[in-house]
């Protein structure tokens, strides 16, 4: 009987831990080909906060973003 609930709550963590793995690995698929914002969206942004975007500054925000999602 014992066996039977030792094999069960192996057979339950190996799961928990099998379906964090899976997510994970799909959710980084998925953002990074949906990535949460891009440089149509941070120019609006810097729009509405009044400044003049230059794509100079677009794109050194945008690798900043990009750094500190690895």
């Amino acid at each position: 009987m014992w066996m039977y609930i030792l094999i069960g709550v192996i057979a339950l963590l190996a799961g928990i831990a099998i379906g964090f793995f899976i997510a994970r690995q799909y959710m980084m698929s998925y953002m990074k080909k949906n990535p949460p914002i891009n440089e149509k969206m941070l120019r609006v942004m810097m729009m509405q906060m009044g400044m003049n975007p230059s794509q100079k500054k677009i794109n050194q925000m945008m690798k900043a973003m990009q750094n500190n999602t690895k």
